[in-house]
Parts: C-alpha cells; structure tokens; sequence
C-alpha cells in the first residue's frame, strides 16, 4: 500500500545523527519523516557513555578535527556548524542543561542519557515530525541518479530527500545491522572495509590476570611494528582476565582491529610509567637507595607501579624482589628497567562487532560532498553519522560528529 503523504525528507535511522537532521530540516520549515526499525528511537544513544551520555567535549575545531586523523578535514564545515559551543545552546533550548566536571567533557547536568533522549522526543513531537518505528527500509528508490522514494516492509514513500543515518555495525543487540551499508551500496556508493572498534581486546599474555584490581593512569601505548611505533594512545588502562580493557584501550583498538586482519598477532609495548625513560628508572632506584637503602627491588619499584605489577615484572625479568636494585646482576637489571617502561604485550583478538561501540570504516569520503553531506552520486541522498567513514577516540568524539553531521544533512535546501 502506496503512503499517500509527500515528505519534503525522510530520515533513516533514529540514532543521534538522524534525530538531529529531523530537528533541524523540521524547524526551517520541511515535513518529515523519521523512519527507525527498532521499537524505540535513539536505542543507541542511551547506552552512550555507560548511560551517562558524554555529548561532546571542549577541544578548539581544530584540535578536535586532528583527533579523527587524516579524514579529520572533511567534518570541516559540519563543526563549523555545529560545534560543541552550539550543542550546548542547542541543548539548553530544548530544555537539557549541561555540565563539564573534569574540564573537558560535556555531560548534562543529570548524567542521565534519559534526560537528552526525552527532551529530543519532546521537541520532535513539537515539529509535528512523523515518527515510523518498528520499520524496515528495504530499498531506496532512484531515478536518473535523482531520490524520489523508499520501500519499507508495509509502504512505499515518496521523498525527494533521504538522510541515510543508520549506524554501524558495533553492538547488534542495540539494533546495529548493515542495512544502511547495503541501501548505499545499492545505489554505487563504496563501502570502505568495517572494522569493530572501541571495545577491549585479547592478549596472548595471561600475567595480566592477576593485576586486575589496579588502573594505570597515563598508560602510554605504541604499536611494535615497522613503521607503526609512531601510533600511539595515552589514557587509564585497566588489566582483564583475558586482556586489556580502559579508555586508553578502548581509543586504541581503532588503531589495533585493522592489524589484526593482517596479522594473526599485533605486538604492542606500554609505557606503566608516565612516560619515563629507563634513564629515569635507573636514578629512581639511585634515589631511592640513597633516601632508603635498606629498601629492596620491590619496596622500591611499587613507588611507580602498583604493587601486584611490581611482583608481575619483577617475575618475567627474574628480579629477586627480597634484594636491593643494585645488587641485582647487569643483565636482570636491565631485562626490568626495559619491562618497566616497555611492557610487552601481544594483542590477539577481540569480541568482534558485538562489543564495539564504533565502527571503523563505512560509505566512502570521496562521493559524499563535505559541506552538504549530500551524495555525488545521487541528488537527493545525504549521509550523517557512524554510517560514514569517519570515528574518533572516546571522549564525545564521534557523538558530537554524530550531531553535527546530521545538523548539516538535515540543512539541505528544498
């Protein structure tokens, strides 16, 4: 049965990108229809920063576009847009207050993603935008390269505009699927090579295990291959049973998850040291055996690492812990001043889309028009979201790329 209503846009997806497209074309004016196949929008968005929903953080533009790497131009003028600056205007319209407690994250004051999801709802409703859940879109439809409607499982819509805001594929449970991929590729659009990212990941190392009730803080972490040691992530880490979890960890799978399609394992090194060189680790011992010299290799060491690392270290380099640092053979002593500020460590895995938060990869940059997110190849057709080929690291990076690329969709001109 044909849907008699002629929409001015019809927005895919009900995620952050698709809610705030239909926010905006709504409010200049456009009717629309926002179409999501799950029975509730913004699913997604709840679970967001473990249910608290960190929106976006304070960086600068421009530091906050060299934060996505190489593709971090292209989100040029949707920032110019839609930066943080105007998310928290945009939120205190609708009625969300905003609080940044570390400096650096925003947040809204409650810490509530409830909070954000029932003030969008609220405003949707107050644009008379149409809201279709439950549904799934089965084909985009276009002629002569121009959009003119779409086919769900019960009607077929006439729009002459589609936002294209489905997701990735990280967390199925939460309705991720590779639908949107599939609509886009239908009509000739490239599809760069998903990988899962943000999520923990798997060591071949089991040691770990045992250092489960300490974070390290400023953990520095490098890729140990040719070429690759200039990648690198800085954050908390936290060890697993099975591996390494934390923000710092979280920020680098991103990096990790392509390599391992390469490679069976990605050896990594960790700096539990703030830094420090072994230059460094050798005068904190001096200093140490000089303020305490009854003190030994462990009394000493646990004033840079946590205990239970200590023990762990001084085990793989065959330190005696009972002994002073100095009394240590030449070799020991360099085999654990290394470990201390190179931790090995060999990623072998991962739990795949079902745990990643993001996606790495998606429709290609070079045939979507970054001022307007419009298609090249379709007149008609924009895109907005994680559905692009665009993720950042943790810290409101890709919800604030999720907002601002649906703002400057839905800003299409009619």
């Amino acid at each position: 049965m044909d849907q008699k209503k002629q929409y001015h846009l019809v927005v895919v997806g009900a995620g952050a990108a698709g809610i705030i497209a239909a926010i905006k074309a709504a409010r200049d004016g456009n009717s629309v229809l926002l179409i999501e196949q799950l029975p509730k929008i913004a699913t997604k968005l709840k679970a967001t920063g473990g249910g608290r929903c960190n929106l976006s953080n304070t960086l600068p533009n421009e530091e906050f576009m060299a934060s996505f790497g190489k593709n971090g131009r292209f989100i040029t003028k949707a920032i110019e847009l839609f930066d943080h600056k105007t998310l928290i205007s945009f939120f205190k319209e609708i009625g969300v207050e905003t609080n940044i407690p570390d400096g650096f994250r925003i947040f809204p004051t409650t810490h509530s993603s409830t909070t954000v999801i029932d003030a969008l709802i609220k405003e949707l409703n107050k644009l008379n935008v149409d809201i279709m859940c439950d549904t799934k879109v089965l084909e985009l439809i276009a002629i002569d390269n121009n959009i003119v409607g779409l086919k769900t499982t019960t009607s077929t819509i006439n729009t002459q505009n589609i936002v294209l805001s489905t997701g990735g594929k990280g967390y199925p449970k939460l309705g991720a699927t590779a639908d949107g991929y599939n609509l886009a590729a239908s009509l000739g659009h490239k599809i760069t090579t998903l990988h899962p990212a943000m999520m923990p990941l798997f060591t071949k190392e089991s040691w770990q295990k045992n250092c489960t009730a300490d974070t390290i803080p400023k953990a520095i972490i490098t890729i140990n291959l040719p070429k690759k040691k200039k990648i690198k992530a800085i954050g908390d880490l936290i060890f697993t049973k099975s591996g390494l979890r934390g923000p710092v960890i979280l920020d680098f799978a991103r990096e990790i998850t392509p390599f391992l399609d390469k490679y069976d394992e990605v050896p990594i090194l960790i700096n539990m040291v703030k830094g420090k060189t072994q230059d460094d680790i050798i005068n904190h011992f001096k200093t140490m055996a000089k303020s305490h010299g009854d003190g030994t290799v462990l009394e000493h060491l646990t004033k840079l690492i946590p205990n239970s690392i200590a023990l762990e270290l001084c085990k793989l380099s065959g330190a005696n812990i009972a002994i002073k640092f100095n009394k240590l053979d030449g070799k020991t002593r360099e085999t654990l001043v290394n470990l201390i500020v190179n931790t090995p460590f060999t990623i072998i895995g991962h739990d795949g889309f079902k745990m990643a938060m993001i996606t790495r990869g998606g429709i290609s940059l070079k045939q979507i028009d970054p001022n307007t997110m419009q298609s090249k190849l379709v007149d008609g057709l924009y895109f907005a979201g994680e559905i692009i080929d665009i993720d950042g690291p943790c810290g409101g990076y890709n919800l604030q790329f999720s907002f601002s690329s649906g703002y400057l969709a839905g800003s299409l001109k009619i």
